[in-house]
């Protein structure tokens, strides 16, 4: 809605609003949140690590690959579209940051901190690594579903020159 100034110009009504950029409309017309892609790796990393400690006090390590499993989901939905491919290939280094991170927070102020992290990180792995694929695999299949194959075509144009050709014609 637009109203006309005493001088002929139109202004926007008072109940509209610009919007920003990074706001998105989702359709029941709730505002979105959108991550960039650094923040939901970060998201990554902390939910990670939070349930590796949760695991470790409880010791229950199923705990570790459901925390895993939730913050891949999360961080695949809630990135924003033209970040889905740096996401994409960020969840196994994400994991092994927390992870170690955890392994050595547990392991402060024992002898042989270097072995007991190394033996711990080991351990780790192993009882994850089936969590691990599966939430690997969770974010490749919600950021196809999302758009990723645009992004790599973009990325391969971008590389290839294809980009600045077609922008130089037009």
């Amino acid at each position: 809605m637009t109203t006309r100034d005493v001088d002929g110009a139109r202004t926007p009504h008072r109940t509209e609003r610009p919007k920003r950029r990074s706001e998105h409309i989702s359709p029941a017309g709730a505002a979105a949140v959108r991550l960039t892609a650094r923040g939901a790796i970060v998201g990554m990393v902390l939910f990670s690590f939070a349930s590796a400690l949760v695991a470790s006090l409880t010791e229950l390590p199923v705990i570790n690959g459901i925390g895993f499993l939730l913050a891949c989901a999360s961080a695949a939905l809630l990135v924003r579209s033209g970040d889905l491919l740096s996401l994409s290939v960020s969840p196994p280094l994400a994991y092994f940051t927390a992870a170690l991170s955890a392994e050595a927070v547990l392991t402060l102020g024992t002898e042989g901190f270097v072995r007991g992290v190394a033996i711990g990180m080991g351990t780790r792995l192993a009882e994850v690594a089936p969590w691990l694929f599966a939430g690997t695999a969770l974010v490749l299949v919600v950021t196809i579903v999302r758009g990723l194959p645009a992004n790599v075509r973009e990325l391969g144009d971008e590389l290839s020159g294809r980009r600045n050709r077609m922008a130089q014609r037009k």
